[in-house]
Order: structure tokens, then C-alpha cells, then sequence
């Protein structure tokens, strides 16, 4: 079963790393992670022996998932119009 987990946050020299599917998390050392693993990067993980391991990263999932967030933001902004109340 292929699964996406995401870099959430760093602890100390620890990276934790949710997924999503089956609601838990797992962390690995920061130097185990591929090179340009960044908080919200998405990877492709799998489940062997009881533990989680980073395939690769989803390099396709981390762009949308990007975009996004960028999107959602932009509406944000563009509805914020003050303070109803008068001053």
C-alpha cells in the first residue's frame, strides 16, 4: 500500500514525519532525510516490519499541496477588510 506522509516539524536533531492515512507519526534523524526535505514536503512512504520509511519525495504532491496553501492564502487576503466595528 503506497502512502504519503509529511514533514510537519523538527524537534532537535529529529524530523517528524505525519501520515495521513492511517492518522500517526513517526519520527527519523534530520541526516536520514532526502536531500531538500523541507517542513511541509510530502514523501512517499512505506510500512515493512512495523516501521515507516521515506521511498522518495512526491515531488508532484509537495507542488500542489504548495499551491494550495498559496491559493487559500491569497483568498484570505483578499477578503480581509478591516474591522466591522466603528471606532
Amino acid at each position: 500500500m503506497e502512502m504519503h506522509g509529511f514533514l510537519d516539524r523538527f524537534e532537535g536533531n529529529m524530523a517528524v514525519i505525519l501520515v495521513e492515512e492511517v492518522k500517526e507519526e513517526f519520527t527519523v534523524n534530520k541526516e536520514m532525510l532526502p536531500d531538500g526535505s523541507d517542513v511541509n514536503t510530502y514523501f512517499e512512504i512505506e510500512k515493512k516490519h512495523g516501521n515507516y520509511h521515506i521511498v522518495q519525495i512526491d515531488t508532484t504532491k509537495t507542488t500542489q499541496e504548495k499551491q494550495t496553501t498559496s491559493d487559500l492564502m491569497a483568498k484570505l487576503r483578499a477578503k480581509k477588510t478591516g474591522s466591522k466595528f466603528k471606532k
